[in-house]
């Protein structure tokens, strides 16, 4: 398929002016396809040529201004509009088209439970097209008449409040000027609970199979919607700017959620069917907060093409989870964003593949290079960027400026450029000059602290790798001479980076050194001999968890860097995860060390004693819950004591009596965990695997018995899962992910090892044949992180030098190969 050139929207759109777009959906026409039909209402401000995009099964008729044009014209997705004269047109698109499985377009899931059938649609980038003819580019904004066809007993949601009109006819509020990728629909016997507030329907909705879960959790979604939408209007000049707010939670869905304008869609894993903790439900919470605030920056003002797409993400990512902290009882969100997202973009910003979070226009000349910063640099290294710019600029002036943006840009379209000039019109600073350095460099600063003393004072220089302008706080930690062990602050104070001379404090040298502490800028942080030596004793008592979350990323840093083994970094854990009261803290550390730590970076004869290790951790985590307080930190620990099993008994034990003694009951989603490293230990067959599936027939019990057969150490078994994925394309996106991650374990490095040059002969067919969702699932899930040897390595570099992959599949091959060499450094180190 054709992909959209930067040159060929901007010729586009000073040539065009759309109006308006009459859709009409037919869902009743069977299993594999419906119909499709579309009116375009636009202006040629010139007399010229242009072409509409769409992706048919079937293109029946085109008409223009009430004239045929041959559908046999379709090249590919573009279908050309010649001779056009100046002035109004009306395009008439009548089209088959094709349901997906991938999560992109109009999906169409049936549920295994009920047999139930729902479909919705995700439309980003270029996927609109896979479902209604359009001049498809951000800024091409249009108002839309939706109309869907639907069979009886379904409800229909859009982006508008929707009308039964009988006979399965259901009619959608016209929408303000959108652009293309933000028209939703959502389809299907949904189960709703409904509410209002400010004078505004607000829903809920979901398959009907979940109905009890999302109504045992009903009011604390409406809770944390209410608080968010009061607190952005406390924030905000302009009032939301749509009739409805909906919040659809919808199956196989690839993101975390799409911020589609009065519907937003979720993954529906964010309605529980099993236990979570209280940092997954922050994290539930976090999602909700990150796609309302994308209906002011990316749906009110959208960016005019898709090189500032920084300024949608990073934006809602700041705003999501300062807001949940300001506004919601999750007050400690930074320390999740510190230890988890900050991480996914300290990793990215560290690959071949990295960009600015601003790139320059030219270096996304395309919708295909567009698409890969969705990334962890255009989320969490642009929150982080933005979260130093408000402690920089304050918080006052940073909120004028973007309530100017929102008044001059409101329902139309902005640049990077806008967005700079609109922040210094509310102050005496240099916006330009921070963007310059901040948003327009790519790369993470290092900052080491060189601590000396003098007497009754001392001193603190920072030596930075890099040249970003820091301002951040420096804490100064004692240990407590009545609690041993304890470290209480003496003092937390701001500086600049680079600063024209060192610090000096009065007193003696405290016993450890933080930079970055409180975690308001983004730089890997080093700490002195002293300070480090400190926290290894005394990790667990840092007062503040956020300082903890620094100091632990500090650890994860100098591990990735080789400068500190990753056997040390197990070390930590062991004496310090014990002791510590944030249970965000304690997810990242276990998760780090089990896939990074033990399944990479340590030598495949270090992995036993170093998986026993973390039994013996988790052993004591568990021990240590046993009254009921803390059953999140509980659930944690008994799932990385499944996860690090490396014999079966305790949990075939567990498995066998239905619940851990003292707790917790085996849930759907332990069962298949344990059931999972079972098959990975040789210990479960295919009849009890299909014994489980039959007690959990779900949606997500066929992907857990997915993952299991695909885990089986046998022969028989690896063929069977590598088929599936590599050559029939009958998995759905979820089942294709389940299975992949089933199929590659260490354990069973001899079994699978053919199978690692397989990879990259089957990947790029598959990836050409499927598209870009699959072929990102197979560059993440699919590949063989395990093996990392030199001869994985050029393997994976002489796919790369290949000249005919998918650029999806391209960019995680990029990062895949990086991560293996990373690794392979790690153990030489």
């Amino acid at each position: 398929m054709s992909v959209l050139t930067r040159d060929e929207a901007q010729t586009r759109a000073r040539l065009l002016d759309v109006q308006r777009y009459e859709i009409e959906l037919d869902l009743t026409t069977g299993e594999e396809t419906f119909d499709s039909q579309t009116v375009i209402h636009f202006t040629a401000r010139a007399a010229g040529d242009t072409f509409v995009e769409v992706k048919p099964a079937t293109l029946r008729s085109v008409s223009l201004d009430g004239q045929p044009l041959d559908p046999a014209a379709l090249v590919e997705n573009r279908l050309a509009l010649t001779g056009l004269a100046a002035g109004p047109h009306e395009l008439r698109v009548e089209a088959e088209m094709t349901y997906s499985h991938t999560g992109e377009g109009l999906h169409r899931f049936t549920d295994p439970v009920d047999g139930e059938t729902y479909t919705y649609t995700q439309l980003f980038m270029e996927d609109v097209q896979r479902v209604f003819a359009a001049f498809d580019q951000p800024d091409l904004k249009a108002a839309f008449d939706l109309t869907v066809t639907a069979p009886e007993g379904w409800t229909v949601l859009a982006n508008g409040i929707t009308e039964h009109q009988g006979d399965g006819r259901w009619k959608a509020a016209t929408t303000p000027l959108l652009s293309t990728y933000f028209v939703a629909l959502a389809a299907g016997p949904w189960h709703s609970v409904t509410t209002e507030h400010a004078g505004l329907p607000f829903g809920l909705h979901c398959r009907r199979s979940l109905a009890p879960h999302l109504d045992a959790d009903a009011e604390e979604l409406f809770e944390i919607t209410r608080q968010c939408y009061d607190r952005y209007h406390e924030k905000f000049d302009e009032a939301y700017p749509f009739d409805s707010y909906d919040q659809a939670f919808v199956p196989e869905f690839n993101a975390g959620a799409m911020e589609n304008p009065g519907l937003v869609t979720f993954r529906d894993e964010f309605i529980y069917r099993s236990a979570v903790t209280d940092t997954e439900r922050q994290t539930r919470a976090m999602v909700v907060a990150h796609e309302m605030a994308h209906m002011w920056f990316g749906d009110l003002v959208t960016l005019r093409w898709w090189d500032d797409i920084w300024l949608n993400e990073s934006f809602a990512e700041y705003m999501g989870y300062q807001t949940l902290t300001e506004a919601t009882r999750f007050t400690d969100t930074w320390v999740d964003f510190g230890i988890v997202r900050k991480a996914w973009g300290y990793d990215a910003d560290q690959r071949p593949s990295t960009h600015p979070v601003a790139p320059d226009p030219d270096a996304v000349p395309d919708t295909a290079s567009a698409m890969l910063n969705f990334d962890g640099i255009s989320y969490a290294k642009g929150a982080s960027a933005l979260r130093q710019l408000v402690t920089w600029l304050g918080e006052k002036d940073f909120l004028a400026g973007i309530n100017t943006h929102f008044k001059r840009h409101k329902f139309g379209n902005a640049t990077l450029a806008d967005f700079i000039d609109n922040l210094a019109s509310a102050t005496d600073r240099n916006v330009h000059a921070w963007a310059e350095k901040w948003l327009r460099t790519t790369g993470v600063d290092t900052l080491t602290p060189v601590v000396g003393e003098n007497g009754g004072s001392w001193t603190l220089a920072v030596e930075q790798d890099g040249d970003r302008p820091h301002r951040i706080a420096v804490g100064a930690y004692d240990t407590d001479p009545a609690r041993p062990g304890q470290l209480v602050l003496r003092e937390r104070f701001e500086t600049d980076v680079p600063a024209a001379e060192p610090v000096t404090r009065t007193g003696a040298r405290p016993a450890l050194v933080l930079l970055n502490d409180g975690d308001l800028s983004y730089a890997k942080v080093r700490l002195d001999t002293e300070s480090w030596q400190t926290a290894l004793r005394s990790l667990s008592a840092l007062p503040a968890p956020l300082a903890r979350a620094v100091v632990w990323n500090a650890a994860r840093d100098m591990v990735r860097d080789g400068q500190l083994p990753p056997a040390a970094y197990l070390e930590a854990a062991r004496a310090h995860l014990p002791y510590e009261s944030d249970l965000a803290i304690v997810q990242g550390v276990l998760t780090f060390a089990t896939a990074q730590v033990v399944g990479r970076y340590l030598a495949d004869g270090a992995r036993p004693a170093a998986l026993a290790l973390l039994g013996e951790l988790t052993r004591d985590l568990i021990r240590r819950t046993e009254d009921g307080d803390n059953p999140g930190l509980r659930l944690t620990a008994v799932r990385h004591f499944i996860d690090c099993a490396t014999q079966p008994h305790t949990i075939q034990e567990w498995l066998a009596d239905g619940s851990v003694p003292g707790g917790p009951e085996l849930d759907p989603e332990l069962r298949w965990r344990v059931l999972n490293r079972l098959a990975v230990l040789g210990a479960t067959s295919e009849d009890r695997i299909a014994a489980e599936l039959a007690r959990d027939p779900s949606a997500t019990g066929e992907e857990g018995a997915a993952r299991c057969r695909a885990a089986l150490p046998d022969a028989s078994a690896k063929a069977a899962a590598w088929a599936a994925m590599f050559e029939d394309d009958a998995l759905s996106n979820y089942l294709f992910t389940a299975t992949a991650q089933g199929f590659w374990q260490p354990e069973q490095a001899d079994l699978v090892r053919e199978y690692v040059s397989r990879f990259y002969v089957d990947a790029v067919p598959l990836a050409a044949r499927r598209g870009p969702a699959i072929a990102e699932a197979a560059g993440r899930y699919a590949f063989p992180a395990f093996a990392v040897d030199p001869e994985a390595v050029a393997l994976g570099e002489a796919c790369l030098s290949r000249d005919d992959l998918l650029p999806a599949l391209r960019r995680k091959l990029t990062d895949q190969v990086d991560d293996l060499r990373r690794a392979l450094a790690v153990r030489d180190a």
